[in-house]
């Protein structure tokens, strides 16, 4: 296809805003990025799509999601209300992943799918657990995923939480998934890590049977130091705090992440920076749940490779760039904070090689040729002068997810002038709903 009428935000290694230049896009490839009438002259038959003067950018990544969270919308817990982050584990999520069948699996992934397409939301990855569907359950999201045409990186979290069996068996699925993936029997859009859930939940014994299957080339996907629960219990067990384990087991390496990291002290950023591991930020997530924010300016200025996910809220990202932005302005009292320019190397230039790091070396995030074309429309109309260097306010303070009109990933079109045209939204959400309230009632 040839995309007309477009003022082009290149994102990449030099960000640019490119007028009067259109995107020629073949094989799931941006191609070339030349004036509309060579290109048309060039290619006479392509199909033609006019963005209507809007703004084509790259589509957002979020870097640690979970699609099995979708039924905790609106559902309201027994009892009283959690007082820590353990017990909304305990009532709330530990809960919820007991009572997903497979038809909950594939559902909730559905309608993740769907607001991520929405959103503007290309590439996901994704972290899941269903204790009493285990087999077999990262095929089913894989399938709704190409399904879908977005991209995707997935695994299974391994716990001790249900009992020696069904750490063996997300064990397994994890091993038996990553090499389908490797063996290519799942397509090129889909990815794998192996997934861990977090220290407090995973003994010795059975991080040693991970770290034995998980091949080389494949990171760990877990979460650390999220509570302050994680590390008193690593201190108390280990003798050692989350990712001081983490580092001396093999778990930290260049191609895992970790995710939160909110009560990592200087010596485990030192770890983290030196390892090259990966360390997602989700700010709303961490607010929800009243767990701290994370020292993420300083990983930053440490080197540490911080990305920006989502931990399952909604795949508006630009909101979690919002809530990035603010947090840290308010716990330090300091409106100096967290700047625009920060927000961009986290969740535009560290996500997206986060992203080519883990499909292949595919240049995913930029509008460059030879990328991906995995972009959307922005229907923007700036009333102050946008230019790349005050780019990132204009999405902070301008940009909204209602704005994208069009959502294109490898190429093919998921959304047109805000219609689906991969999932029917009205028939899946249906089908949720159903199996949304037998999920209830089995928490019940």
């Amino acid at each position: 296809m040839i995309i007309k009428n477009c003022k082009n935000i290149t994102f990449g290694k030099q960000n640019e805003i490119v007028e009067e230049k259109a995107i020629h896009i073949a094989e799931g490839i941006i191609k070339s990025i030349e004036p509309y009438s060579k290109l048309k002259a060039l290619y006479p038959d392509e199909e033609v799509i006019d963005a209507g003067n809007q703004y084509v950018m790259p589509g957002n990544i979020c870097a640690h999601t979970h699609f099995y969270g979708a039924f905790s919308r609106g559902m309201a817990i027994p009892g009283e209300p959690a007082k820590g982050f353990t017990e909304i584990l305990e009532k709330l999520w530990w809960k919820l992943d007991k009572a997903l069948d497979y038809d909950g699996v594939r559902y909730s992934t559905l309608v993740c799918l769907i607001d991520a397409i929405k959103h503007g939301t290309t590439t996901l990855f994704d972290h899941h657990a269903s204790p009493n569907a285990i087999d077999g359950s990262l095929d089913v999201i894989a399938e709704e995923v190409l399904n879908s045409g977005l991209r995707a990186s997935l695994c299974y979290e391994v716990t001790d939480r249900d009992g020696e069996e069904r750490a063996s068996a997300g064990i397994y699925e994890n091993e038996r998934f990553i090499s389908k993936v490797q063996q290519g029997l799942v397509g090129d859009r889909i990815k794998a890590h192996f997934g861990l859930h977090a220290s407090l939940t995973i003994s010795n014994k059975t991080l040693e049977k991970c770290l034995e299957v998980c091949p080389d080339s494949i990171g760990f996907h877990t979460h650390a130091a999220e509570g302050i629960a994680d590390q008193e219990d690593s201190l108390a067990k280990y003798g050692k705090r989350v990712i001081e384990r983490f580092a001396e087991t093999g778990v930290i390496k260049k191609n895992s992440i970790l995710a939160h990291g909110v009560h990592a002290n200087f010596d485990e950023i030192e770890l983290l920076a030196k390892a090259k591991t990966w360390l997602t930020h989700q700010p709303r997530s961490n607010m929800n749940n009243a767990v701290g924010v994370a020292p993420i300016e300083e990983m930053l200025s440490k080197g540490v490779r911080v990305a920006l996910g989502n931990d399952g809220f909604s795949n508006s990202m630009w909101d979690e760039w919002k809530a990035a932005y603010l947090i840290h302005k308010d716990q330090h009292h300091d409106p100096r904070r967290m700047n625009g320019y920060d927000l961009v190397k986290i969740a535009v230039e560290n996500n997206a090689e986060l992203a080519r790091q883990t499909f292949d070396g595919l240049t995913i995030g930029a509008v460059t040729e030879g990328a991906a074309a995995d972009l959307i429309f922005v229907d923007y109309y700036p009333f102050t002068p946008l230019t790349a260097g005050n780019l990132p306010w204009h999405i902070l303070f301008g940009f909204r997810e209602s704005q994208i009109t069009t959502t294109i990933v490898a190429g093919k079109v998921l959304m047109k002038d805000r219609k689906l045209t991969t999932l029917d939204e009205e028939k899946i959400s249906f089908e949720a709903m159903n199996h949304a309230q037998k999920t209830w009632e089995r928490i019940e």
